[in-house]
């Protein structure tokens, strides 16, 4: 039986590369008797492989079961696991079959097999290299003949670095590791899944089948999806309750994605979120935003102080030197088009204080103005005069700016400013 055919029988969706090396592996090993790992994020179809290798192997007539470790309570999973005798603890009235006494023959499927504990390791370690068991409650020795595959989305080296795992029980499981991609490694995939829920829940439901329009399709295929084929079956079928519109846009799919969860998605910062849950993409975007809010508010800041000025009342020397500085700084920031850091207060505060603060002074919200020495008014004219002699010389406002130091904006405010003629 080939991939395709494999495909076809078990309902499997998708033609990447590594999801058909993940079914030839299976299909290669089925008809041993080794035992294999599955190892996957949650949610990405690793119960399916455990059915193929058994359907494919001499032990496809005998009994199949799949067992999830992490759902049998600590206390009973050596009982579920190898039976137990009557009286052999609280609440066990009678004797009862383990799965390896049941499944003799056939087939068990451990899924999350990191989730046992310590002492059913051992046992279970003892069954896959000498075929032996004993019931919980009893001291004879029984013998089992089971193909064991086991499944976990847990990276069992790191477990075992902790403890929480068996070296010697994961080198015996792990004969033939096969690796399930996850649906971000298979975008070829991912429209194919949608279109699949969709038109199942569309027929559950007895309703149109809902579509996707182009930019909600990039939108799909950009996403993450840390829930794998799980998650996009649940927004699948969100979407086509909910919505009354059969023809979906991009907004509203991205209102059925989990804010809390980054994606691939060039999405906007949201100001709600906890800074500790950031991605990187969205610690850059609230930077770049919150720099650009604070050139808007110093602008307002230093826009106001002219006004000021300009309706008769003097600035304080200090402020006539903090709005020159503080024009300079965000000119020169939108020019490098934010790439330079944020505008450092420090940097454009006066270094030179002397003494309290001019009570006359206009106050400067979240900006100390510190009185410092009084500069003479003739910079002020001499400042004219170079101006002057820069734009009689060069003719061009460009290459006068160039040669002064400063940028064109600048040079054209104080052309303004001092009412000068070019």
């Amino acid at each position: 039986m080939d991939i395709q055919q494999i495909k076809q029988r078990f309902k499997i969706i998708g033609s990447s590369t590594d999801l058909d090396r993940a079914i030839d592996t299976a299909i290669q090993v089925a008809p041993t008797d080794i035992s294999v790992l599955i190892t996957g994020e949650s949610g990405v179809g690793k119960e399916v492989f455990p059915q193929i290798i058994h359907s494919l192997s001499a032990r496809k007539h005998g009994q199949y079961i799949a067992m999830n470790c992490g759902a049998i309570p600590e206390g009973t999973i050596d009982s579920e696991l190898f039976g137990h005798e009557k009286g052999s603890f609280t609440g066990a009235h009678e004797s009862r079959k383990g799965y390896f006494e049941v499944a003799d023959g056939g087939t068990i499927f451990l899924d999350e097999v990191a989730e046992l504990p310590t002492q059913t390791q051992v046992r279970l370690l003892r069954v896959l290299e000498t075929g032996e068991y004993i019931k919980v409650g009893s001291s004879k020795v029984l013998k089992t003949d089971v193909r064991i595959v086991a499944a976990s989305n847990v990276d069992i080296p790191q477990a075992i670095q902790t403890g929480k795992f068996r070296e010697d029980l994961y080198y015996r499981l792990n004969t033939v590791p096969i690796n399930i991609p996850p649906l971000r490694r298979r975008k070829e995939d991912i429209h194919l899944f949608f279109r699949k829920f969709a038109a199942e829940f569309a027929e559950k439901y007895r309703m149109p089948v809902i579509k996707l329009d182009d930019e909600a399709q990039e939108t799909l295929i950009a996403y993450h999806w840390p829930g794998n084929v799980r998650q996009i079956k649940n927004v699948a079928e969100q979407v086509s309750v909910i919505e009354e519109n059969r023809l979906v846009n991009r907004e509203t799919l991205i209102s059925y994605l989990p804010e809390n969860i980054s994606s691939n998605l060039p999405v906007l910062f949201n100001q709600g979120k906890n800074d500790e849950n950031l991605s990187e993409r969205e610690i850059l975007y609230k930077v770049l935003f919150d720099m650009k809010s604070d050139i808007a508010d110093l602008k307002k800041l230093v826009f106001g102080l002219i006004q000021n000025r300009e309706g008769g009342k003097d600035l304080h020397p200090d402020q006539a030197d903090l709005v020159n500085r503080l024009l300079e700084r965000i000119e020169a920031a939108e020019e490098s088009q934010s790439k330079e850091r944020p505008i450092d207060i420090d940097d454009i505060r006066p270094q030179q204080t002397v003494g309290e603060a001019n009570p006359s002074a206009h106050s400067v919200d979240a900006i100390e103005v510190a009185e410092v020495e009084e500069e003479s008014l003739s910079l002020r004219d001499k400042e004219m005069e170079l101006i002057q002699k820069a734009l009689k010389k060069h003719k061009s406002n460009k290459n006068a700016a160039l040669e002064l130091g400063i940028s064109e904006r600048t040079l054209y405010r104080k052309i303004k400013e001092y009412n000068i003629n070019e």
